[in-house]
């Protein structure tokens, strides 16, 4: 694998891509794992939660994953894809935002998620280097993502 000084900008320019890299493994989402969400976050809406009524009324035929349960699973998402460089020389790397987050479509409890994601921009700033990463979280068999989100990343030496 590649190493790249996290501070060698051309290098890093290098990997931006139209081009998304492979999946990574798929990790299964299940009725506990939701559950467990909707109590630490407090959202308990029925189409989460609510096996029953979302068998007789939701649209999905069953319930479906909070988005941003969906959104929060990237950390270990992104932990599974096989990466095709590593930046070195990093004492730290913060979420600095994000520029595009988009739900488009739902993952019904019990689906297996996996991930790809593309490198769009680099540029040295005054408190370090941003990268911008685009991923795309879909369920497995799945054309159409379920998330789209553009994360920024600062990373500084």
């Amino acid at each position: 694998m590649e190493e790249i000084r996290f501070d060698d900008i051309e290098a890093l320019q290098n990997h931006v891509s139209e081009e998304y890299g492979d999946w990574c493994e798929p990790v299964e989402v299940n009725q506990d794992m939701v559950n467990r969400f909707a109590e630490v976050t407090g959202d308990h809406q029925w189409i989460h939660i609510d096996v029953e009524r979302c068998e007789k009324e939701s649209p999905f035929g069953g319930p479906i994953v909070h988005g941003f349960f969906t959104l929060s699973l990237l950390p270990m998402l992104n932990a599974k894809q096989k990466a095709t460089y590593k930046t070195t020389g990093v004492k730290n790397a913060v979420n600095y935002g994000s520029d595009k987050l988009r739900f488009l479509s739902p993952v019904p409890v019990g689906s297996k998620l996996h991930a790809r994601s593309r490198l769009v921009a680099v540029e040295a700033g005054k408190k370090g280097v941003r990268l911008e990463q685009e991923t795309a979280i879909h369920v497995v068999g799945s054309e159409r993502p379920a998330v789209l989100y553009n994360m920024i990343t600062l990373l500084q030496g």
